[in-house]
């Protein structure tokens, strides 16, 4: 047992006040192409600190980029290219065509050794294995959880199964006029160029589905009827407990807001929704706003399972510290290797505070403006840093790197809620969902942003959503906007003069 799983263990067990522990446990990473891409990707966004402005991040043209890595001509020419963003699409050729039937069966084979183990038997009717981030929820004694080790040696960390909980939102008592004057649509899918997208190039997010993993949905809410595509319920071990249209409902409110905020149509006589043609995936992994990381593992899974486009979280725990964990890197990871963005809120604790997964290196992180472009004072924000990876070479750490990458509408966000309802909320709840939408409006067309897949339609994507941003505050990226607010019509003027829409 290595130094670091030791302490990690050490802590759960000291920290525990019962007799049995609930963990997850990780098994190690050993992709070496990937961890390739890893390091490129961890060289470029390092870099990005010292980046001035949101334009470098933009994509190279289309018609330059190799139509696959045998092009030893532009594939070199990419690998040499100064600008970040073209290095990571460069790095993420290797992964322009991922079968996830084959990725499955790879990540199962890793699970093997501890599903076989005698402390697996034991466990095996407790025990739900994750095949995307290639780790297991398991209920142990505190002795079986410092043995295991021994007998699975292929096992790289061990988590606790943390509480997980929805970021507090408030509710607008009063809008300011700026906010009421926008009578048939709300401000922020004005102030995000989403009117004008659906407009100038008749994009609507037809044909995309976004998972959202939150608190459920009302299927039945006269904004969302006929927009739910799917819904599954899970328990805090991980287990689906429902699943089917038919079951789908709200254990709250948050998880029907956030889903309107992202396809809603205008039954209020004010149009919600980002990208009103789209689908909406419905899981629900936080009852009545609380949940695990397990729900959270097993909701994902379930989206890159049944062909989320877009995952889109609102929800954290809270991080006062800046060292962030592998939790979830290996499942973020899993997503963008099938060619899956994944929108995180950042979180509602203020600034130099984050939320997990939203922290996480790999998610797309947002924060949260009002109606001026200013930063909504709860929006969270901070240095993080990673002290200890499976995926990050030594060679970079202690890796340091800036949440959020971007901010959008979230303050004063009126959208709809169960019973037919509609009310105005405060949060990065509010706010991920709008970048969410956009990534649907992005991916409403069949061009070569929908055609791409893997790690390069993601690289992609993320360079034409955050290199079009509205650059606000501090000069390149900062803990505040990010690198900057989410501006669509632009996002997607760029993708169409490149070549990709």
């Amino acid at each position: 047992m290595n130094k670091i799983l030791k302490n990690q263990i050490e802590k759960i067990i000291d920290e525990s006040t019962t007799k049995n522990v609930d963990v997850l446990i990780k098994l190690a990473h050993e992709n070496g192409d990937l961890k390739r891409y890893v390091n490129i990707s961890s060289e470029v966004i390092s870099n990005r600190s010292a980046n001035v402005s949101a334009r470098n991040l933009i994509p190279p043209p289309k018609d330059i980029l190799p139509a696959d890595s045998s092009d030893k001509k532009k594939m070199r020419k990419l690998s040499t290219s100064r600008l970040s963003m073209t290095k990571t699409l460069h790095a993420s050729y290797k992964y322009q065509f991922q079968e996830k039937q084959a990725l499955k069966r790879k990540n199962q084979d890793s699970l093997k050794p501890l599903i076989s183990s005698s402390i697996g038997k034991k466990l095996s009717k407790d025990m739900k294995g994750f095949w995307s981030s290639k780790s297991a929820r398991m209920s142990m004694t505190k002795d079986d959880l410092y043995k295991i080790p021994k007998e699975v040696p292929n096992i790289s960390s061990v988590y606790p199964n943390r509480l997980i909980k929805m970021p507090p939102v408030t509710k607008s008592n009063s809008l300011p006029a700026i906010v009421e004057d926008n009578k048939g649509y709300t401000w922020g899918l004005a102030k995000t160029g989403a009117l004008a997208t659906w407009g100038v190039f008749e994009a609507k997010g037809d044909g995309v589905k976004v998972a959202v993993l939150d608190t459920g949905v009302d299927p039945e809410h006269p904004d969302l009827v006929s927009k739910i595509s799917d819904f599954a319920e899970f328990d805090k071990n991980g287990f689906t407990i429902k699943q089917g249209i038919n079951a789908a409902y709200d254990s709250g409110e948050h998880g029907t807001h956030c889903a309107g905020t992202i396809a809603g149509g205008n039954a209020s006589g004010r149009w919600i929704g980002m990208a009103p043609g789209a689908k909406i995936m419905a899981g629900l992994v936080l009852k009545k706003g609380i949940g695990y990381d397990a729900q959270i593992l097993a909701g994902m899974e379930w989206a890159i399972d049944n062909g989320a486009d877009v995952i889109s979280m609102s929800l954290g725990g809270l991080q006062l510290g800046p060292i962030v964990l592998d939790i979830y890197t290996e499942q973020i990871l899993t997503a963008r290797q099938l060619g899956i963005p994944v929108v995180i809120s950042v979180g509602n604790e203020g600034s130099q505070t984050s939320g997990s997964p939203g922290n996480n290196f790999f998610a797309l992180t947002v924060g949260a403006t009002n109606h001026d472009d200013n930063v909504a004072g709860f929006s969270g924000g901070r240095t993080q840093l990673i002290e200890h990876s499976d995926f990050i070479d030594p060679l970079y750490l202690p890796f340091s790197y800036s949440k959020p990458e971007i901010s959008a509408p979230g303050v004063d966000i009126f959208s709809c809620v169960p019973g037919g309802k509609h009310e105005a909320w405060n949060g990065t709840s509010m706010a991920a969902p709008h970048v969410a939408g956009a990534i649907a409006l992005l991916l409403s067309k069949e061009g070569q942003v929908q055609n791409l897949s893997g790690l390069q339609r993601v690289e992609l994507i993320n360079s034409l959503i955050l290199g079009t941003v509205k650059d606000l505050g501090e000069a390149g990226q900062d803990h505040r906007y990010g690198i900057g607010r989410l501006d669509v019509l632009r996002a997607v003027g760029f993708a169409q003069e490149l070549g990709y829409w």
